[in-house]
């Protein structure tokens, strides 16, 4: 009898142990898809101030899905004007990644149409029957350059439930009436894995509800789908989860992944710095050549000035900084390097600190706990690009809060303990210049690896 119960231990031993080995491990409670709403979350496939795209998840029972909206009116009973409107439904069999379970959820999505701009609007999804999500709040863009506060962070990627939801949870904290949020890719760290999705959704919890998100996507959202794969492929995850806007004139491969959002008076356009890089330098050219707007911003995962040895991005500079160059774009939003760099284009080269007239602002951020060491010699290399490094940080993680008023752009970038690092303020003077008031050296001492908790990459 002993001998018979240690062979089905040794069994179960072994059946826990090859589950484990492709990724078909016991679900946590909250990684389970379920006939309730879950994964929610604010995208724009269309204009900001009419618009509002909402994607979600469930298991495949619910096979039907809507979306319930209203104006946020005061009275308890909001609802009792609510619309209703049927959601678009897609399935994703999550088990063609072997790392993941071998089931089948399904996404659902639904774009409110005919909004008022500048208007506070309530809304819910779920099966139209008993199975609803909470009533969730989001606020339409204005149709004027109103001033703007957005959220950026460079790459969560790793241990994103535990060491990234304290950053998210920290720039909701800083700025908790801000527009959207900017992510400049590496969300995650294998790209088809569900499990990761589940924590970059459980760390951002109703915010992604209620702040409208930008995203694009990392080399780190590409990979193999199976063993037998030759190429890597953007996330099965990706276009069923986020509801973004779509363009003939891009290659197919680019579909969701390059875009533009036009919010206030600025245009920001997300690119995919992965492939098609020609093609994207060709579109670019031609959203930035008829673009209305007073102030650009721009933001793809690998930066045009590397902060890391090793890691130049020189075929990518060379096609998409001349457009940049051309269209003096304001502010540059990358990620990648898991070092903080920023710095500026002036319009002369100087060797003085004085030199405060510019073009451009790159930066380069890290969000997640993954930290590399910055390249030596700063951006010295990159001198002849006529580029200026203004500030520099490693093993720190950080998120940016930027701020458009009119003629004045106002970034800072802040710790996870909400202490201020960097600052820079750029004015848009009435000839067309930029002038650039950098408050960063009355900010205290470059955090280095020499000057800051011990760490070591093993775990991440």
């Amino acid at each position: 009898m002993k001998m018979k119960y240690a062979y089905i231990l040794f069994l179960v031993i072994c059946a826990q142990a090859l589950a484990h080995k492709h990724g078909h491990y016991a679900f946590r409670h909250w990684e389970k898809a379920s006939p309730d709403p879950d994964r929610i979350i604010l995208t724009w496939s269309d204009n900001p101030a009419t618009t509002q795209a909402v994607t979600w998840r469930t298991d495949d029972s619910v096979d039907e899905a809507y979306a319930e909206i209203a104006v946020a009116d005061p009275a308890s009973r909001f609802d009792r004007s609510a619309k209703r409107v049927e959601a678009k439904t897609e399935s994703l069999d999550i088990g063609a990644y072997d790392q993941n379970a071998k089931i089948t959820t399904h996404f659902h999505s639904v774009v409110f149409k005919n909004l008022e701009p500048s208007t506070l609007y309530a809304y819910r999804v779920g099966d139209g029957e008993e199975r609803w999500s909470e009533w969730i709040q989001f606020r339409t863009a204005s149709d004027e350059a109103d001033p703007v506060e957005f959220l950026y962070f460079g790459d969560a990627q790793n241990a994103v439930l535990s060491h990234w939801s304290r950053i998210i949870r920290a720039a909701y904290s800083k700025a908790p009436h801000a527009n959207f949020t900017i992510h400049a890719g590496d969300l995650i760290n294998r790209a088809h894995r569900d499990r990761e999705w589940g924590e970059w959704f459980k760390a951002g919890g109703w915010i992604h509800s209620m702040v409208q998100s930008i995203v694009v996507p990392g080399n780190h959202e590409y990979d193999e789908l199976t063993d037998a794969d030759q190429e890597k492929r953007i996330s099965m995850q990706w276009r069923p989860q986020f509801t973004l806007p779509t363009y003939r004139g891009l290659p197919k491969a680019l579909s969701e992944s390059v875009y533009y959002i036009d919010y206030q008076g600025i245009r920001v356009v997300a690119l995919d710095s992965n492939n098609e890089i020609e093609a994207q330098a060709e579109w670019l050219d031609s959203v930035l050549s008829n673009n209305p707007h007073g102030w650009t911003v721009l933001t793809f995962h690998h930066p045009m000035f590397s902060s890391g040895r090793d890691r130049d991005n020189a075929p990518k500079r060379e096609l998409w900084k001349p457009v940049i160059d051309k269209h003096k774009v304001d502010l540059v939003l990358q990620g990648h390097d898991h070092t903080y760099a920023r710095g500026h284009i002036p319009v002369r080269m100087t060797d003085s600190r004085n030199e405060k007239e510019i073009t451009s602002m790159f930066v380069n951020s890290v969000s997640g706990p993954k930290m590399y060491e910055f390249m030596e010699g700063g951006w010295s290399v990159y001198r002849s690009e006529g580029v200026v490094l203004d500030r520099k940080a490693e093993n720190t993680q950080f998120f940016q809060v930027i701020r458009i008023d009119g003629s004045v752009l106002t970034y800072k970038a802040f710790m996870a303990n909400g202490e201020l690092y960097d600052a820079f303020q750029m004015t848009k003077n009435d000839d067309g210049t930029k002038t650039l008031v950098d408050w960063s050296p009355d900010l205290g001492d470059e955090r280095l690896f020499k000057n800051t908790t011990p760490y070591s990459r093993e775990g991440f």
